[in-house]
Parts: C-alpha cells; sequence; structure tokens
C-alpha cells in the first residue's frame, strides 16, 4: 500500500520531457553503488513510475539479447527492492580475479568466518559467535561493523549482550533479495543434523 501510494504520489507530480529515458536509466545505473527503487528513479527523472517500469524492462530484455541482440556480460536486476547492474554469473570467476589482481584489501579468512556465522545464526550475540569459534571476534566484529556488513540488532536487557545481523549491503554485495537465499548449510558439514546450532552463550 505505501508503494502504491508513493508511486501515486510521484505521477501527480508535474513530469518533465525525458528524450530518452532508456539512456538517462542507463546514465544513472552506471553510477548507482546501491539498487534504485523505482519512486527514486521515477523522482529522479520527473518521470512516471509506469513509464520508468517500462523502460526497466525493455532495459533487461536488451541486455538479456531478447529479439536476436547481443547477450551483454552484465545484467539489470531486481535486488533488495531496487534495480542495480550486475556481472552475470558466469563471469563472476573472470571479474573476482580481475578485482582481487587489482584491489587486493578483502576481508580476512577470520572476517568471512564470522560473518558467515552471522548470517545463518543472526540474530547473535558477540560471546556465541566466540563459542562457535573458539577465538576472540571483538576485533573481527568491529571490522565487520565497519565495513557496513552487520549492524547491531538489539541489546539483550537482561544481559546488556548486543546481537548482531546482517545488513542490506551484504545482501547488495552477494546479489541477493534476501538472506533465506543463501545455501543451505548442513550439506557442507560432516553431520548435517548440527550445523551451527549451539547453545548461545550470553
Amino acid at each position: 500500500m505505501e508503494t502504491e501510494t508513493a508511486e501515486l504520489q510521484v505521477e501527480e507530480q508535474p513530469t518533465r520531457v525525458v528524450p530518452d529515458l532508456e539512456r538517462a536509466l542507463e546514465a544513472i545505473f552506471m553510477i548507482a553503488d546501491e539498487p534504485q527503487s523505482l519512486v527514486s528513479l521515477a523522482t529522479a527523472l520527473g518521470a512516471p513510475v509506469p513509464a520508468v517500469r517500462q523502460t526497466i524492462e525493455r532495459l533487461v530484455a536488451d541486455y538479456d539479447g531478447e529479439s536476436g541482440g547481443v547477450r551483454r556480460g552484465f545484467e539489470l536486476r531486481e535486488v533488495g527492492g531496487g534495480w542495480r547492474i550486475y556481472v552475470r554469473p558466469e563471469h563472476d570467476s573472470i571479474v573476482r580475479d580481475f578485482v582481487l589482481t587489482q584491489n587486493p584489501t578483502r576481508l580476512s579468512q577470520a572476517a568471512l568466518e564470522t560473518l558467515a556465522v552471522i548470517a545463518y545464526k543472526q540474530p547473535i550475540s558477540r560471546g556465541a559467535i566466540a563459542s562457535i569459534r573458539a577465538v576472540n571476534v571483538d576485533s573481527v566484529v568491529r571490522t565487520l561493523l565497519g565495513r557496513g556488513l552487520v549492524t547491531e540488532a538489539y541489546t539483550d536487557s537482561e544481559t546488556g549482550a548486543i546481537h548482531y545481523e546482517t545488513t542490506d549491503l551484504l545482501l547488495t554485495q552477494l546479489g541477493i533479495n534476501s538472506i533465506d537465499e543463501l545455501p543451505h548449510i548442513s550439506p557442507l558439514l560432516e553431520d548435517g543434523s548440527a550445523g551451527f546450532e549451539i547453545a548461545e552463550v550470553r
């Protein structure tokens, strides 16, 4: 209902003529570092939401190579409630290798393991993370907070323990809409029935 209301408000505003809406949207997507909603795009361009939606559909079809066109190495994908350009999955390894050679600054193994625990067990306290990993995770959690990949979900009123959860930025980086789209952890473990199940330490 809120989305429909927002779209109606945008459509009721005076619109301006955008000579080439497709190219205008492409220009925005090229510099956008996070998914853009239909309403925000329509507001930025002063165009009706339905026109923006239809134009995005045409761009998606164009990039996918429909109607005999060339299938691009990137795609326009809806993620986290908005639209953004992503590398196609089949080119992930090539782009990953390029990024790693160009930008060696990346998460350590310890940070990746801690992030995985938070992603699968969220919301979870720092004590519980440390219990699962059997190491002190204070500095690693601070790193993840600093990178914007996790955030404080709430503080336990009885123990004062802060519980952490992943952010929308992580969803964006992974190219998924929900944390539920993460692969099941059980098949990756020797004992599939165990998973990360462990009594939480407060």
